[in-house]
């Protein structure tokens, strides 16, 4: 089971101190001087809070929509990562089992997710846009359940079935390309993980997790001077990244440039000084070099 620690939320879901504050009066964050941990399922539930806070609703709205899915699935202790919550028009609503709940529980409309699929990617492919559903809602939706299925190794292949729903739905998510080569990473199908994670580069440069994932991928199939450039490309483009500078740091030191590995394990230890991993670089950067 992932747990993740305050601090590794703060920097997986990018919050601002303001953010964090929200998230904190809606109890889905530790208070600062209460540190505690976190379930995979309660990461989830924080990103959603934070997309919806995003999207214009107040901490107010929010609560309503949480107290409502606390109603509505009383045995969960993730609510926000059971159910989607649907924002239109400013007006917030639940959706379950292929129905669309106001907050009190009242039905507005029932609609069969396979439909609004298959319209979508169809629209898209002729190049016609049609009002009955924005492709990038449907999109949004798969790529919430490839998120929630790509932490449980037993539910990956579903992910990889989401997540290729996206893709289908928003050709230029690189966010969606990136996970999908991560899961096929992850399941040995190198082939399969390079091709997609290429893809989520030409869909966005910018993405740095597919160029660090790409410099792993390199990494385990041996190819250090690969793994090399793709890490210094994932700092390229999010200098702060510090798990690139991790892996930057051992590539080089196995390629024999202690030196320069030496600077990014003290750039990593100065980025992230309290993560499991960080007694590892401040050893490393330590050491003299031969």
């Amino acid at each position: 089971m992932w747990v993740f620690t305050d601090r590794e939320v703060l920097r997986l879901l990018a919050l601002s101190p303001r953010r964090a504050v929200q998230l904190r009066q809606l109890g889905l964050l530790h208070p600062a001087d209460q540190p505690g941990s976190y379930a995979f399922r309660e990461v989830v539930s924080l990103r959603v809070a934070k997309t919806l806070l995003e999207q214009g609703l107040t901490v107010r709205q929010v609560r309503a929509a949480l107290a409502a899915l606390r109603r509505l699935v009383p045995e969960s202790d993730a609510p926000l990562a059971e159910l989607r919550v649907v924002v239109r028009g400013g007006e917030v609503f639940i959706e379950r089992d292929a129905q669309l709940l106001e907050p009190s529980g009242q039905i507005v409309m029932e609609f069969s997710g396979k439909e609004l699929a298959e319209a979508a990617r169809d629209t898209a492919l002729r190049g016609l846009v049609r009002p009955i559903a924005r492709p990038e809602t449907e999109a949004e939706r798969w790529f919430e359940l490839g998120s929630r299925w790509d932490g449980d190794p037993a539910q990956w292949e579903r992910a990889i079935d989401a997540y290729q729903r996206v893709t289908t739905l928003d050709p230029r998510n690189a966010a969606a390309w990136n996970n999908l080569g991560l899961l096929h990473h992850r399941l040995g199908r190198y082939e399969d993980a390079r091709r997609h994670y290429e893809v989520g580069l030409a869909a966005d440069a910018a993405c740095a997790e597919a160029a660090y994932n790409l410099g792993s991928l390199h990494d385990d199939l041996g190819d250090l001077p690969q793994a090399v450039v793709w890490y210094r490309r994932a700092l390229e483009v999010r200098p702060d990244y510090a798990d690139a500078h991790f892996n930057l740091a051992s590539a080089l030191e196995r390629r024999g440039d202690g030196a320069v590995a030496r600077l990014h394990w003290t750039r990593y230890v100065e980025l992230d000084p309290d993560s499991r991993w960080a007694e590892i670089a401040r050893a490393r950067a330590a050491e003299p070099v031969e």
